[in-house]
């Protein structure tokens, strides 16, 4: 049998009392089933009935603590997260390797281009033939033009000449060259797909000598060794790959000098030379 509870007749105000004291051992429980529940969580791979206890505090001591609003916590999340990035990034330690070659170079000194050509090689860290690249920090931005390698870049030009098969390939997404040339005539079929090529710098332009009545002329010179430099839009530096490790001192020293040459040496405040993975190269620049 249930519990039975004895009703007093006459009485209401005991009656109410009994309610009330039946009211509250009810909510108490229900409180203690809820505290228990937080206090208790079943954790991802568990079998039936396993439970993982959570260890913290219960939820009278969390109300004495003093918690941030979700607005305070948030943007001391952010400000850490922050931080660590800008430690992590002051704090970066290269390999041993890599400070053993380091050590060769005086960071407070300018060297000739002889000097830092007979250098470079010795900090040559992988095993493949590394990239020879030239950082250029000019005076100004917008600087651009074409120049001319005469001994290339080492790296294969892709160029493409634009047609009516190529405008079909460009809208289906397919984009496989670095540059592209076109008759004036071409251009209003360009149009359509100028929305792929503007992003990418490739819509040919008379400014960069890409729109051209002899585009199969033009595309030998790229193929040969010419390129395009330019500073980044919004920094006034730029980035050139010059040759291979493997061209020696007297190709690398005819490219970096017709590249000092095109951009012109007043114009440049200071030039880092460095190969894919070695440490950089302060240059001395003098006109050619």
């Amino acid at each position: 049998m249930g519990k039975i509870r004895v009703k007093t007749l006459g009485d209401e105000s005991l009656e109410q009392s009994q309610k009330k004291e039946a009211r509250l051992a009810r909510e108490a429980r229900q409180a203690k089933k809820r505290q228990e529940k937080k206090r208790t969580a079943k954790a991802p791979g568990l079998k039936g009935g396993e439970r993982v206890v959570a260890v913290g505090p219960t939820e009278e001591e969390q109300a004495k603590l003093e918690v941030p609003t979700p607005q305070e916590t948030k943007v001391e999340k952010v400000v850490k997260v922050a931080k660590k990035e800008k430690e992590t990034r002051h704090t970066r330690k290269r390999g041993r390797k890599y400070q053993a070659v380091a050590e060769m170079v005086d960071k407070n000194k300018r060297y000739s281009l002889g000097q830092a050509l007979e250098l470079l090689p010795k900090l040559r860290l992988a095993k493949f033939d590394e990239t020879v690249e030239l950082h250029i920090n000019t005076i100004e931005t917008g600087l651009s033009g074409n120049l001319s390698l005469p001994h290339g870049s080492g790296k294969k030009v892709r160029v493409a000449i634009a047609d009516e098969k190529l405008i079909a390939d460009i809208e289906k997404g397919k984009i496989e060259f670095d540059i592209l040339l076109a008759t004036p005539e071409m251009m209003p079929k360009l149009a359509k797909v100028a929305k792929y090529l503007g992003p990418r710098g490739l819509m040919p332009n008379p400014k960069t000598g890409t729109i051209t009545q002899k585009p199969e002329e033009e595309a030998k010179k790229y193929e040969a060794g010419a390129l395009r430099f330019k500073t980044e839009q919004k920094a006034p530096i730029i980035h050139l790959t010059i040759g291979k490790l493997s061209f020696g001192e007297k190709k690398l020293s005819e490219n970096i000098k017709a590249v000092f040459s095109a951009i012109q040496a007043g114009k440049i405040k200071n030039a880092t030379l460095k190969s894919t993975m070695s440490p950089g190269i302060k240059l001395e620049v003098v006109n050619t």
